[in-house]
Formats: structure tokens, sequence, C-alpha cells
């Protein structure tokens, strides 16, 4: 029972921050807020939270402390001065940044006596405190362990491991993810736009589509751990000639052609390595090589 009414203080109400209070208050935890602009507080002070004065007053509050600001030097400048009255506390950074800037921030908690978890924010301000959106967690197996259900007020508390820069990593490369997808999607609308289809008729198949393709994902994972690309499904020689296709028929839309031609750039160079019959996943190789391939 005491994890469910446990306190939290939230540091930074930006847009986000402003969410994971308002997330934990509906969830029920008496929380504690600050911001260097006393101001943004006001709104949820009128939804029950507590409005600290000062950092100290905010982070003595309550033993889970939440910071959401925009770069670690402002975590630490908001920090750095009240270090001792964080000991015995836990700290969940939600700051993005980068995993040396995560491993940096445990080192610095540790120093200090404090539980450190370093996360990550999967959705926008909306999706806070819907389970159907993520937050990563990295860091300190105890700290999660105590503070799940709490997190869980959130989103759907993700724990990573115990190397804090995990969720970091993570972090950046699901982003990566994000554009290459968005990217594909929009030259897809456009493409079928030349011809007349609207954008809300092409995405639901688009959607469907890429059911089709976290399969293959699942399908390459394991080839990539094991190093072994068997082209069993489509080769790349297969994926190269349908990506000529691509590139004409954007050419012929009068689209802007530098996606599919650096796609079909990237394929073509595991194709002149020798690796033809191999499946889309030997591309992966090409990535870790760089610059060298």
């Amino acid at each position: 029972m005491g994890r469910n009414i446990m306190s939290v203080t939230v540091l930074g109400l930006g847009s986000m921050g402003t969410a994971l209070a308002d997330a934990f208050l509906k969830a029920g935890h008496p929380t504690t807020v600050w911001n260097r602009s006393a101001a943004r507080a006001e709104a949820l002070v009128g939804r029950g939270a507590v409005r600290a004065e000062s950092v100290r007053d905010a982070v003595t509050a309550s033993e889970l402390v939440v910071i959401c600001v925009t770069t670690y030097d402002d975590v630490h400048a908001v920090l750095d001065p009240v270090a001792r009255d964080l000991a015995g506390r836990t700290l969940v950074n939600l700051t993005s940044g980068t995993p040396e800037q995560a491993r940096a921030g445990a080192a610095w908690a540790a120093e200090h006596g404090v539980g450190y978890l370093d996360g990550a924010i999967m959705t926008t301000p909306p999706g806070i405190g819907s389970t159907e959106f993520m937050l990563l967690y990295s860091g300190s197996p105890t700290a999660f362990a105590a503070h799940r259900a709490t997190l869980a007020s959130l989103g759907d508390p993700l724990d990573l491991g115990a190397d804090p820069g995990l969720a970091s990593l993570y972090d950046t490369a699901l982003l990566g993810l994000m554009w290459s997808a968005l990217s594909g999607w929009l030259h897809g609308a456009a493409l079928t736009g030349s011809e007349g289809v609207p954008a809300g008729d092409f995405t639901p198949v688009a959607i469907r589509w890429l059911t089709a393709v976290t399969g293959f994902m699942s399908t390459y994972a394991p080839q990539i751990d094991a190093g072994h690309y068997p082209g069993d499904d489509a080769t790349l020689d297969i994926h190269l000639a349908s990506m000529d296709h691509l590139v004409h028929a954007s050419e012929a839309a009068g689209l802007e052609v530098g996606l599919p031609l650096l796609l079909k750039a990237f394929v073509a160079r595991a194709v002149a390595a020798g690796h033809g019959g191999d499946s889309y996943a030997r591309l992966v190789d090409v990535v870790r090589e760089g610059g060298r391939a």
C-alpha cells in the first residue's frame, strides 16, 4: 500500500515536466513541484500539487525525485547545490542526453549516496500516463524495483538493466528508427499522392504493411547476432532491383529522390562487396564499417 501512495517531487515544469507531475497527481501520489520560474507551477498547485519555494525544500519533500530539464548541465546546476540533501533518496533523471552523460550522472549520484535511474520518455506530453507508451529506465536495479509501481503512473516502465547509459542509447536508436520510418511514410504519401491518392487512404495500408516489417525485423535480429545472413526471403540483388523502380517512379512524379537514392546506394555498396545473395540484414555490416566499407 505504501508504494501506491508514495510522495514524489518533480523538478522542471516545461511541457513534459508538467505532464509528469499531472500523471503522478492523477495516480494519487502527493506531488511536490519546483521550477525556476515559479509561475509555471500555478496550474499544478490548483490541481493539488505542493509548490516548493526552493530546490532544497523540493528534494527533501519526497523519497523519489524526478528531474526533467533541458540539458545535463541544467541538471547539475539544479542539483549540485543540494547534493547532500539528496543522500538516501532516489533520483530519476528524465533529461535527454548521451550515454556518457548518463553514466557520469550515475557516478555523481553514487558519490553522494543517491540511488540513480536514467530514463527516456518514448512519447510526447499528451501520452504521459498511458500504458500504451513506454518509458525506458536503466541504472540501479534496487531503485527500479522499489519505485516501479510509482513510475508506472507515467506509462509502461521498461527496465533495460544496470548500465545507466542504456536508456539514452536505446532512446537515440529508437528515434533514428522513428525518423527513418516517418520519412519513408512521407515519401510514400507523396508518391501515391502524385496520382491523387489522399494520405488518409494510403496510411492505413502503410500501417498494415509496417506490421509485416516488424516480422522482418524479428527474422533478421538472430541473423545479426549470429553474423550469418541467408537470403531465404529476398536477397539484396532483388531489393536493389526494386529500389530502381522506386527511384524511377519518384523521378517520374517530380519528387525529391534523395531518400530513394540513399537507400539504393546503401544496398549497392553491399552488393558491390559480393553480398548480393544475402538478406537485408547484411546491411548492418555496412553500417558498422562506416566510411571504411
